[in-house]
C-alpha cells in the first residue's frame, strides 16, 4: 500500500504555517483537533522545516526566551515520506524513531499531508484482515472473492 491511498486521511490533518510567524500562531493551528506537527513552509509554500507541540512547549518552558518567530523553534533536518513510498515502510521508520507524525511532501516539497502513526496502523491493519480474509476464503474452497 503507498502512501497516496491514505490522502483523505493525510490531507485532513495537514496544518502549514509561514516561517515568519510567531508561536502564538502556532500554538493556534496546534491546538486545532488531530493536528500534532505544523509544517513551517517558506513563501513558495515548500517546506523549510517543522513544528511540533513538543518544540512549542520547550520554547514557552524556557524563561528566557524572547518573542520569536516560528523560524526559530522549527526542527530541522526532518523526517518526511512522499505520497508514492510504501506505507509499511515509512511505518517502520516512524517506529523506529518514535515519531508520531510524519509530512507528506510532494517531488516539489510542497506538503500534500501528515501521516498519523495511528491512521498508518489503522491501514495495516485493514490490509492485513483483508488479506486474512481472503486467504481463509481460499482455503475454505470459496475461492477470491
Amino acid at each position: 500500500m503507498r502512501i497516496e491511498q491514505l490522502h483523505t486521511m493525510t490531507s485532513a490533518r495537514l496544518a502549514m504555517i509561514d516561517a515568519g510567524a510567531t508561536p502564538r500562531a502556532a500554538a493556534f493551528s496546534l491546538s486545532k483537533p488531530g493536528i500534532g506537527l505544523v509544517v513551517v513552509c517558506h513563501e513558495n509554500e515548500q517546506a523549510a522545516g517543522v513544528l511540533s507541540k513538543s518544540d512549542l512547549i520547550r520554547h514557552l518552558a524556557d524563561p528566557g526566551s524572547a518573542e520569536a518567530t516560528v523560524a526559530a523553534l522549527m526542527s530541522r533536518p526532518f523526517v518526511f515520506c512522499s505520497p508514492h513510498d510504501n506505507l509499511h515502510s515509512v511505518w517502520q521508520m516512524m517506529n523506529a524513531r518514535g515519531l508520531q507524525n510524519v509530512p507528506v511532501l510532494s517531488a516539489a516539497a510542497k506538503p500534500v499531508g501528515i501521516l498519523d502513526i495511528r491512521d498508518a496502523m489503522k491501514a495495516l491493519y485493514e490490509e492485513e484482515e483483508l488479506q486474512e480474509q481472503l486467504l481463509t476464503n481460499y482455503i475454505s474452497g470459496i475461492g477470491y472473492q
